[in-house]
């Protein structure tokens, strides 16, 4: 029995079309990050799986690691998310470098999940993260980079928008209304993660089967569930007698609607994000099309991460937007360009099997000039150079015959104006300004 020519669960072969999205993905994250003067960086595909324990969700490790046990007995995972790994690197050399410090990375991600529509188990995520800003402004820029990123692909406020919360306000709400221990706000926290994907009987039932509240502390839990905007939390809270804590939240408010950013901003409670590091606000990025209603990107604020490090607490927020979401999201609102075809300039081709040599030598000095071009290798019927030269995504095609050869020059055409003009085999200057002046028509 042969081996299968399928890829292993839960992971993509990216051919040539497919790589071209990505690619096109990519270069757009990679501008956006490095418009805000972020700078890039990578960690290693193996971390030891104690640097997850420390900060991560339980399901991330019981569940989705994968995890094993190297020649040197150590206990390493295959990175399942980017976070801890650039909270190691920055705890090395934050003491050193001027603040903010504003990174960005791309890299490729491994969780055990049953793969399902906007969720593989391999994925590339877009990791932004900005440390050592201060007050709530590297919060705002986080949620400028994620805007500007959707705007560059076309995409607008009817088309997407940022649930966002703040862990500050939940924790006060814990400890200052409800008044429950940190086992039971832990157990809330998970609670409130799954508050929109049940109905409210359902949470009432994993409330009483969780935690000891009365039916008072009930009912301010459930009204706190009910908040619907920034203003309504606010209320909330001095009705409750936390005046003093709504001043942190005004702020973040006032904020978004100085740099205009209300139209892409809704407040939801239910936002609390799984993973136990998040310490300030926490927020998802979400799709409102009808047929991918769903979560595209998360992140959040983590001020205490390098604890773990024995470092002292450094103001930290990022988010992480996959690869697979992203495309999802991209193809449902119809903002993907059409990267059907690679994108090439000149198709050199000859008729004659004497004018290979010459061929050659044009690619090369061409190729010097930074143009792409494809060669043939064997003499082609000219009915077949206009259909292998569209299909190759050239906007030029060369044709050299032996009367061309003898002549010593090169008739060139422009696929889309119809132009075409001859030029002698030393005319490369020439030739590359046709080429330049016909691309940018």
């Amino acid at each position: 029995m042969g081996l299968s020519k399928k890829p292993y669960k839960g992971t993509r072969d990216f051919f040539p079309k497919e790589k071209r999205i990505q690619d096109y993905m990519f270069q757009m994250m990679k501008k956006t990050a490095e418009s805000f003067g972020y700078e890039s960086y990578d960690g290693p595909l193996l971390e030891e799986v104690e640097l997850y324990k420390a900060k991560s969700g339980e399901e991330l490790i019981n569940e989705q690691i994968y995890s094993f046990e190297d020649r040197g007995n150590r206990f390493v995972a295959i990175r399942p998310e980017m976070t801890p790994t650039v909270a190691r690197m920055v705890a090395n050399i934050h003491k050193e470098v001027s603040k903010p410090i504003r990174w960005f990375s791309i890299p490729n991600l491994m969780r055990y999940e049953k793969p399902q529509k906007g969720r593989l188990r391999e994925h590339w995520q877009f990791n932004c993260d900005i440390f050592g800003a201060s007050d709530r402004w590297g919060e705002i820029e986080i949620l400028q980079v994620a805007v500007n990123l959707l705007k560059s692909f076309g995409a607008n406020s009817s088309m997407f928008e940022i649930q966002i919360n703040d862990r500050e306000i939940v924790d006060c709400i814990f400890k200052n209304i409800l008044k429950v221990d940190s086992e039971t706000s832990y157990r809330l926290y998970k609670i409130i993660d799954k508050s929109k994907k049940v109905p409210k009987d359902a949470v009432s039932k994993m409330l009483d089967e969780q935690t000891k509240m009365t039916d008072k502390e009930k009912v301010q839990f459930f009204e706190y569930l009910e908040l619907k905007s920034f203003s309504e939390a606010v209320s909330y809270l001095e009705k409750n007698n936390q005046k003093d804590n709504t001043q942190s939240l005004k702020s973040l408010i006032d904020q978004i609607n100085i740099l205009g950013l209300e139209e892409y901003i809704k407040y939801d409670p239910a936002i609390v994000r799984g993973l136990d590091y998040y310490t300030g606000i926490v927020f998802e990025i979400f799709d409102k099309h009808p047929d991918n209603r769903r979560a595209i990107c998360g992140g959040g604020a983590y001020a205490n991460l390098l604890k773990i490090f024995n470092e002292e607490p450094l103001a930290g927020v990022g988010f992480g937007l996959g690869d697979v979401t992203l495309k999802d999201f991209l193809e449902t609102h119809n903002l993907l360009p059409d990267l059907s075809l690679p994108k090439n300039d000149l198709y050199i081709t000859f008729q004659d099997e004497n004018c290979l040599d010459e061929s050659l030598k044009l690619a090369q000095n061409l190729r010097e000039k930074d143009l792409n071009v494809v060669t043939n290798f064997s003499a082609l019927k000219f009915k077949k150079v206009f259909s292998n030269a569209e299909k190759a995504g050239a906007k030029f095609v060369s044709l050299i015959g032996q009367k061309e050869l003898d002549n010593k020059s090169i008739l060139i055409k422009n696929l889309k104006s119809k132009e075409q003009k001859e030029f002698k085999l030393n005319q490369i200057e020439e030739v590359y300004s046709f080429i330049i002046e016909g691309n940018n028509e």
